[in-house]
């Protein structure tokens, strides 16, 4: 019996999770179903309870419902609960359970696919919004030296620290930094409004630079980066594709190939 998934946000037209999670079928020999479903800003749960009511396996959820996911769930894993944001949600027995899997996707592209050893990394965090939120605790179990939020709103990024409690985990003025960081992740939305974030380019000299987000959004940023002395500048279709990987073996129990899936989509 073929099994139905979905990725619910808004928008959510341009989502790569139906190509990714097909792809993941195919490769396991999973038989399912996996759409985009456009939830209204107003209707978040409606369409939850719709899918679910219907049979639904699982969702994955995306901007700019992860908050309202978390309060939805009966019961969420750690990662979830110390962000206060949830992007899938399996469903068994009739309870929901949540999951945050940004954080691993994004530690396991930076082990796994790039070769970085984040033991005893200065790591640079740009943006303490909701998609921060959800790499801080992964991040802090690959035990850096350091993690440093830079925000331009400094009373959000110092909200964001105090939700850790973790002496390694403090914040920063994007223009006070003077010196390089080992790691710096972009974390804003500057790309998405074709800008760039707010850094000084020492912060960035000699470091491994990565942007959240993927594609075209994240070229001003990554070639900025590159012009100023980066060894190195990605953009996050790895985390993209290993935040679903995790996501698939939470909905199938088997975790796929997700280095030969990622490999794929940047060949084509």
């Amino acid at each position: 019996m073929t099994r139905r998934f979905a990725v619910v946000g808004n928008p959510v037209g341009h989502s790569l999770s139906p190509r990714i999670h097909r792809m993941f079928g195919l490769q396991t020999g999973r038989d399912l179903q996996y759409e985009a479903l456009l939830a209204p800003l107003d209707g978040f749960v409606r369409t939850l309870h719709s899918f679910f009511a219907a049979g639904g396996g699982g969702v994955n959820v995306t901007l700019p419902f992860k908050e309202a996911a978390f309060d939805w769930v009966t019961s969420c894993d750690e990662y979830a609960g110390s962000a206060g944001a949830v992007n899938t949600i399996v469903a068994s027995g009739g309870e929901y359970r949540g999951y945050n899997t940004d954080g691993i996707g994004l530690v396991r592209d930076l082990t796994t696919n790039l070769g970085c050893d984040l033991k005893g990394k200065r790591v640079l965090i740009l943006g303490a919004g909701g998609a921060v939120r959800g790499i801080i605790g992964p991040l802090l179990g690959a035990s850096p030296n350091c993690v440093i939020v830079a925000n331009r709103t400094s009373a959000k990024a110092q909200l964001l620290v105090d939700r850790f409690e973790d002496p390694r985990l403090s914040t920063a003025n994007p223009d006070s930094l003077d010196h390089a960081f080992d790691i710096v992740i972009n974390g804003t939305s500057a790309g998405l409004v074709g800008s760039l974030p707010k850094v000084a380019a020492r912060a960035i000299e000699t470091a491994l630079v990565y942007d959240m987000v993927y594609g075209e959004n994240a070229v001003p940023f990554c070639a900025w980066a590159r012009e100023h002395g980066a060894a190195q500048a990605v953009d996050g279709l790895g985390m993209l594709v290993e935040q679903a990987a995790e996501a698939f073996a939470l909905f199938h129990g088997v975790r796929p190939d997700s280095g030969a899936i990622l490999n794929e989509l940047r060949n084509s």
